[in-house]
């Protein structure tokens, strides 16, 4: 049987436990992680996340796929037009030659341009814009605030608490 590249969604936070699981039974998987400093009012760590929160990746063929979705730590397959998603090889390595550089790798989870979010930490704390723009180089959010029937954008570090509100 031809294998090819499957998304599993796990159980919240239980990425690295899903592939100790998979691993387990011999299914090839790929967990792509970053390696980032985590602030705390106290303290500065390195912490190494996964990149894609809640998915995990595997090279399978059917048989082995449907294995893998009775692992305690996995959810279900995604599915797209009622079939299960396949990844193009291609997208694949793209993610490992991304993770070459991982300085250059920012992630915003669920937070794209024009959504509107509520900032949760920092000066603006509890404010409510709209994403105007997202900069990897500078690692900030620039955000379109209403005051006062005006448009103020400000730039918040990608490190900053948001929200995503619709």
């Amino acid at each position: 049987m031809i294998k090819k590249w499957f998304a599993l969604y796990t159980k919240p936070r239980h990425e690295y436990k899903a592939k100790e699981q998979l691993e387990e039974i011999w299914v090839e998987t790929f967990l792509p992680t970053i390696t980032h400093t985590k602030r705390w009012s106290d303290r500065k760590k390195k912490v190494t996340e996964p990149l894609f929160r809640g998915y995990i990746f595997i090279h399978s063929n059917e048989i082995e796929r449907n294995k893998a979705v009775t692992r305690e730590s996995v959810i279900k397959t995604i599915f797209f037009d009622g079939k299960p998603a396949v990844i193009p090889e291609r997208e694949i390595e793209s993610i490992k030659k991304l993770l070459e550089s991982p300085e250059k790798i920012q992630v915003f989870n669920g937070i794209s341009q024009g959504i509107i979010v509520r900032i949760e930490s920092g000066a603006f704390a509890d404010v409510e814009g709209i994403v105007q723009k997202i900069s990897k180089d500078e690692n900030t959010l620039l955000v379109s605030i209403e005051m006062l029937n005006r448009t103020v954008s400000v730039t918040i570090p990608s490190d900053t608490k948001v929200k995503r509100i619709n």
